[in-house]
């Protein structure tokens, strides 16, 4: 009987997408979420039936959309008493200054607040299940942020922007593992190298090139995340930077405790992450999509019977 439930974002290409296959081959349940409800719908199928795991649930989210996070977390709440994992994948890179529905700017919003405000929703389930742990997909920046310019408003070059958002996966790694401390709930930070994916299909043609030409299969890349995921050898990591299974020296500067501290709690306002509730407004969410999903096993329930 499965007994652990695992929740990946960004599944329908790449890294995600091997990262969902991986962890569905250990026949637990895994929650799947995408964007796109037709990608979403096939990739389901692909993976259940690649992994003879029939305890596929997936979900869709737009990152970017707060309504729809909120929505997302309010459905994986009322349908899990807990998520023992938790992954942070799902990114985009945009080459024009785009604005989300929330009017932040979309790399911002996608990379960084969305999945800082699903993270936050979600600690209650995490902490529920005894032992979780979170693992934010990011990459080694350098890109110091701008505090007076997180949107990009004054000044918008797209590789410093999504270098910004990617830093910020490291602050907010590392400010939320000393707030879990002790708690049983560890969260790391994980680079995959250069994997094959469609994340920089708006990047000009010789970045889209050179990218590809120094990408791998995201295969081992997935082995890797799962078991950090998975393994006891990992069970007490936390506040890691790891790459290859080893840990690797973070930026100094994604190191200092009151940037990150910043950060967070700049995060928090701008999403209003401390306001709890069902979400607020469901207009143009896609999570909205999610429905007569198949049945829970009963161990895995809210409203499981008492015993």
């Amino acid at each position: 009987m499965n007994t652990k439930v695992y929740m990946v974002t960004g599944v329908t290409s790449g890294i995600g997408k091997a990262i969902a296959l991986e962890l569905a081959k250990t026949g637990e349940t895994v929650i799947m979420v995408a964007r796109d409800p037709e990608q979403g719908t096939k990739i389901e199928k692909e993976i259940s039936s690649a992994a003879q795991n029939p305890n596929i649930d997936m979900q869709l989210c737009d990152l970017s959309n707060f309504s729809s996070v909120r929505n997302l977390a309010t459905v994986v709440s009322s349908r899990y008493n807990n998520i023992h994992v938790l992954i942070n994948n799902a990114a985009v890179y945009k080459r024009n200054r785009e604005i989300s529905i929330d009017g932040f700017e979309k790399m911002f919003a996608t990379n960084h607040l969305g999945p800082f405000l699903l993270t936050y929703l979600l600690l209650d389930r995490l902490l529920a299940s005894g032992s979780a742990r979170i693992i934010n997909i990011t990459a080694p920046s350098t890109t110091e942020l701008h505090f007076d310019d997180l949107q990009g408003e004054k000044k918008f070059n797209p590789l410093n922007a999504f270098g910004a958002t990617k830093m910020a996966n490291l602050l907010s790694t590392f400010e939320l593992a000393r707030r879990m401390e002790n708690t049983g709930v560890t969260v790391n930070a994980f680079h995959p190298g250069l994997g094959r994916s469609s994340i920089m299909k708006e990047a000009f043609a010789p970045i889209r090139f050179l990218t590809w030409l120094f990408s791998s299969s995201p295969k081992q890349a997935a082995q890797e995340i799962v078991k950090l995921a998975t393994a006891p050898e990992f069970e007490n990591t936390t506040g890691k930077f790891l790459h290859s299974g080893k840990e690797v020296e973070p930026p100094a500067y994604a190191l200092d405790p009151a940037i990150q501290r910043r950060l967070w709690e700049i995060s928090e306002i701008l999403t209003k992450a401390p306001e709890q509730g069902p979400n607020y407004d469901p207009t143009g969410s896609i999570a909205m999509h999610n429905k007569d999903k198949p049945e829970i096993p009963e161990s895995l329930r809210e409203d499981k019977p008492n015993t």
